[in-house]
């Protein structure tokens, strides 16, 4: 069996071997987008190694094999003292797990790459950077600790440098490999191991995602973000999240790497700053989500790096917008003739309908912070600082979970919590993934919240509260309030309306009934269609775009 695949447009194999992520990687190559170029090693490859404790016979040798044909394409060397290649090293599962497995960037940069890169470039403080940042990720997926807290600990470079290669000497019991080929040997066993995780095992019995998937490995040349003022990274949608609206939304970092904007460690800016200072990269970056949305027939999701004002994108997937948004997006898409209206109507669930009308919190309410609303609904708590507080304390009733930042560390508390807060962070911060994908309300970037754990508090807008205090945050508006105000719900909007409009014409039941019911029915009707259609009869319009009839609301999704 051959365990590596490369990243070519002529690959046809499906996202249950080649993971989804890379699935979409050769989606992005055939419309001719910009990938860094690479490799992915299979979910076979994982699953072996799950069930052998060891990577499977002939992996080291296929990945020899793959790392000499990306040295020829890019024209470099893996590890090498002259032009050196570094990778970066990404899990991709079958069924998107965001955040709950290993990501290592930078592999590649020994101790001589990294100096050979600071000779190429002129920049010693990017290199010395960058071999940083591939230091703790290497630790984090190795021994467990927290890679963001290790890039930003005190001193300069080469005094952090030094302290993460002890720590890891420390707590793996033998240096870190400063050959190339081992230390990519060694991060695929890692994002393998991650899979067992107990925060990703979590996450799956959360999602009802089978045990047996395994991750597939992608790897691929480093874009590096963090190269100069005319580089960096960030996140799009091709419309609004919140609304639906047709205009991109997202966020952008410059001058970082990706796992900046994920751990919410920096203040992103709102992604249209791109238009003024990259004008380029922003064309590209529209081009991009115009070719993606063509090709899924959906709003679309992107995670994309530019370096020197060269734009490359790293993932792609459909948006899988909930409530309000998801009907929007259907109903649009309708009138643009992308979608049939049946296959609109089979695009929303009726048991998803309630999550359409938005609660708000009311006007009156003691509003404690202000941050972004990252994930919609209304959700009253106890503060809880910690997660393992969260866990504990949600035993007697719901909590929310309150921290400067979260991180695959803290999947139990998440879990545990009616509802999210940060200090730090925007829209595709962990925390606003994650809450995205259980559905959880959640409030990021508040810039005045500081959390003291160890005096279990909370402290903002000048007033601190202890912990087990009740609070009620608006996922929609980013406010945090005091008590329990009351909560106003939004009405039925044109599109909401127009969406059901449409159900009564399928159904050809005018009368007044609840929303489900009449979406229900002619779903039933649209089913039955189907049927007969596979059988040769009459074919709906959801049938003839290849529509699945799969709820997209309430699925959330990102980047690892």
């Amino acid at each position: 069996m051959r365990w590596v695949r490369p990243l070519s447009p002529r690959v046809e194999e499906t996202a249950e071997t080649l993971g989804g992520k890379a699935h979409g990687l050769l989606v992005l190559r055939r419309l001719g987008l910009p990938v860094p170029p690479g490799f992915v090693v299979t979910t076979h490859a994982c699953r072996a190694f799950l069930r052998d404790g060891r990577l499977p016979d002939g992996l080291d040798d296929e990945l020899a094999a793959a790392v000499a044909d990306l040295e020829a394409s890019t024209g470099r060397r893996f590890g090498g003292s002259r032009t050196p290649l570094a990778v970066s090293v990404r899990s991709g599962a079958e069924v998107s797990m965001p955040g709950m497995m290993n990501t290592i960037l930078n592999l590649g940069l020994t101790a001589e790459a990294t100096a050979a890169l600071a000779s190429e470039t002129g920049d010693a403080r990017f290199a010395l950077n960058s071999r940083l940042r591939f230091l703790a990720g290497f630790a984090a997926a190795i021994v467990n600790v927290d890679d963001g807290a290790l890039a930003r600990g005190a001193g300069d470079e080469q005094a952090r440098i030094e302290a993460v290669e002890d720590l890891i000497r420390r707590r793996w019991g033998r240096p870190i490999p400063d050959d190339a080929a081992r230390q990519l040997e060694s991060a695929v066993e890692a994002v393998f191991s991650s899979w067992d995780t107990p925060r990703a095992r979590t996450y799956r019995e959360l999602h009802d995602i089978p045990h047996d998937l395994g991750t597939a490995v992608i790897v691929q040349t480093m874009v590096f973000g963090n190269r100069d003022a005319h580089s960096g990274t960030g996140v799009a949608f091709s419309r609004d999240p919140n609304t639906g609206e047709n205009v991109p939304f997202g966020e952008v970092l410059f001058g970082h790497q990706g796992e900046d904007v994920v751990s919410g460690s920096s203040l992103t800016r709102p992604l249209r700053e791109l238009a003024d200072r990259e004008p380029a990269v922003w064309t590209g970056l529209l081009d991009a989500l115009r070719r993606v949305e063509g090709h899924y027939r959906d709003a679309c999701y992107v995670e994309f790096t530019f370096q020197a004002g060269e734009l490359w994108i790293l993932q792609v997937r459909p948006g899988r917008f909930a409530g309000g948004a998801a009907v929007r997006v259907a109903t649009d898409l309708a009138d643009e003739r992308v979608i049939g209206r049946h296959e609109a109507l089979l695009r929303i669930s009726p048991r998803h309908l309630p999550h359409v009308r938005t609660p708000r919190i009311a006007g009156t309410a003691d509003i404690l912070a202000r941050g972004i609303g990252a994930c919609p609904g209304v959700a009253a708590g106890r503060v809880a600082t910690t997660s393992d507080g969260a866990v504990r304390m949600a035993a007697d009733g719901p909590v929310i979970l309150v921290r400067p930042e979260t991180s695959p560390h803290d999947m139990h508390g998440l879990a545990a919590a009616a509802g999210i807060v940060t200090a730090r962070g925007g829209p595709a911060s962990h925390a606003a993934v994650v809450a995205r994908s259980m559905g959880k309300p959640a409030v990021v970037g508040i810039g005045d919240l500081t959390v003291d754990v160890t005096g279990a508090s909370v402290r903002a807008g000048g007033r601190t509260v202890g912990e087990g205090t009740l609070v009620t945050i608006d996922g929609t508006g980013g406010e945090v309030a005091l008590g329990s105000p009351g909560v106003v719900t939004t009405g039925a909007d044109i599109h909401l309306r127009r969406l059901l409009e449409w159900a009564d014409e399928v159904s050809g039941d005018h009368s007044e009934r609840d929303e489900a019911l009449r979406l229900g029915a002619a779903h039933a009707v649209l089913r039955h269609g189907q049927d007969l259609g596979s059988s040769g009869g009459r074919e709906t319009d959801a049938s003839r775009h290849g529509g699945t009839g799969r709820s997209r609301l309430g699925d959330g999704d990102s980047s690892t």
